[in-house]
């Protein structure tokens, strides 16, 4: 859907209703001296149109139907900007895969996202929010996942597990393959149906027949032949680049050149009076199979000395096979990074921790490391969020009432026993172990937030702060205010623990 999805993100001529009210929608181009339909919104799918139908039958199958000129360079661009997009964000192999694809090589990038599953979902998440129809598929090679997103199982996400392959793209049909009109209506007039068809037969009568293409093409599928993907890479970036006379493998020698690139790439951001942000290091092997490595950093950062110290962190990922050839750094992201006094004799010196960070967030995970900032809420599980490690946090904890150190993801029910309305429990069961009250303190009522969810408006809780015999305190609640059943169910819950 990327045509149509371009021209909605772009307003155009597309109206503001909603895709659902709007006519149905097509985009015509030519095929020789016919118009052809090129692309077609979901209710024109619905309605039984398809690309390549002819522009005249279309029309005469839908008398209010929309046309609209395709335009396939405006769609090619829009497709580089996502693709570039999604290299800054997701991984730092990304390519274009004509006419509505993008290609990413995940290697080494997924667990920074949480492994393969929620890399896909967030990938989906982003592309909705966007407004872009998308379907994902995640397998060991480009051709398997160009066919299982575009041929596969219905459903959003398909991930392809290892070895796999073979019973994968089996069932797909042969335009899966990326193979030309004249060899599908070739094999079609044979009989072959699905790409399991032509595995079950030899290759010497299909290549003497239709040339080497289809071999080609199931070889890069199954990943018996290689195809790599050349990376985006917008000219206005900064780059350094070593190609060697010989490949080199050697940790030692990757971690020499890792600080010579490091040391180019500087002078270039100096000039330019950038930071790096986001570091992509791509060593291409000799057998043409990329192995890439991505660093971030909390802060703009041009010292060579800790980009290199970062980057030869990961020397131990890089798999150099039988030598590597190519070695190229990039800045996929640079911000603006002025000149500073490093010292001051009249105000004492901040401590940077933005080094720490570094270290910690390209080990674990970006995700992995943050702070914890307030939020105007009187809400306990929605008066706090993650912001970035170096953020600036305003005031506004509360401090009328003592929160627990620790805020369980999600209250739990307990078992107790009280008076109604205003009383404490004396006594509460939760996780199997009951726990006399000793002291109390509280209520503290917490209304609901009605401007939010309308089954707020009434919604009520009671806070206690209690204590056992064993001096173990807790954040327990009501729901309901004791009296009226509307404010809540009058249950029972512990939500955090203090210290």
């Amino acid at each position: 859907m990327w045509p149509i999805d371009r021209l909605r993100r772009a307003g155009g001529t597309l109206t503001d209703k909603a895709p659902a009210e709007a006519a149905p929608l097509i985009l015509t181009g030519r095929a020789g001296s016919r118009r052809i339909v090129t692309a077609a919104c979901e209710g024109a799918l619905a309605l039984g149109l398809r690309p390549g139908m002819p522009v005249t039958k279309a029309q005469a199958m839908v008398p209010d139907l929309r046309v609209e000129p395709a335009d396939p360079e405006a769609d090619l661009a829009g497709l580089e900007r996502l693709a570039l997009w999604l290299m800054q964000r997701i991984a730092p192999v990304v390519a274009v895969d004509p006419p509505d694809g993008v290609v990413i090589d995940s290697t080494g990038a997924d667990h920074l996202h949480g492994g393969e599953a929620a890399m896909l979902e967030t990938v989906l998440g982003r592309l909705a929010l966007s407004g872009i129809t998308a379907r994902l598929a995640l397998a060991d090679t480009w051709g398997a996942a160009h066919a299982l997103a575009r041929h596969g199982p219905d459903g959003a996400l398909t991930i392809a597990q290892p070895g796999t392959l073979r019973e994968a793209l089996a069932p797909l049909p042969l335009a899966a393959l990326r193979l030309g009109p004249a060899t599908l209506a070739g094999l079609a007039d044979l009989g072959f149906a699905s790409i399991g068809d032509l595995l079950a037969v030899p290759r010497a009568p299909l290549t003497r027949r239709f040339g080497p293409e289809i071999a080609r093409r199931l070889d890069q599928a199954l990943g018996a032949r290689g195809e790599p993907i050349d990376p985006l890479r917008p000219a206005d970036l900064a780059t350094a680049r070593r190609a060697f006379a010989e490949p080199i493998g050697a940790a030692e020698t990757i971690a020499r050149y890792i600080g010579k690139l490091v040391r180019d790439l500087c002078r270039q951001l100096e000039a330019r009076g950038l930071g790096a942000r986001r570091l992509d290091l791509i060593c291409w092997r000799v057998d043409s199979h990329a192995q890439p490595v991505r660093i971030g950093l909390a802060a703009p950062q041009r010292d060579p000395a800790r980009l290199t110290r970062l980057l030869c962190d990961k020397i131990t990922t890089i798999d150099p096979g039988f030598g590597i050839e190519i070695m190229s750094l990039t800045a996929t992201i640079a911000e603006p990074l002025a000149p500073r006094q490093a010292t001051s004799l009249l105000e004492p010196a901040v401590p940077d921790v933005s080094g720490l960070i570094d270290v910690l967030a390209n080990r674990v995970g970006a995700r992995a490391v943050y702070r914890l900032a307030p939020v105007a809420s009187e809400v306990p599980e929605r008066s706090v969020t993650r912001v970035a490690p170096l953020s600036e946090i305003a005031e506004g904890w509360p401090d009328h009432w003592p929160r627990p150190a620790r805020l369980l993801p999600r209250p739990e029910r307990i078992e107790t026993m009280a008076l109604l309305p205003d009383h404490p429990p004396a006594w509460i069961a939760w996780r199997g172990i009951r726990h006399r009250v000793a002291r109390a303190d509280g209520p503290e009522r917490i209304f609901g937030e009605w401007w939010k969810r309308e089954a707020e408006a009434q919604a009520v809780r009671d806070y206690f702060r209690i204590e056992d015999e064993a001096g173990r305190r807790f954040w327990i609640f009501r729901q309901g205010d004791g009296e009226d059943r509307a404010t809540g169910s009058h249950d029972w819950f512990l939500h955090g623990v203090f210290g």
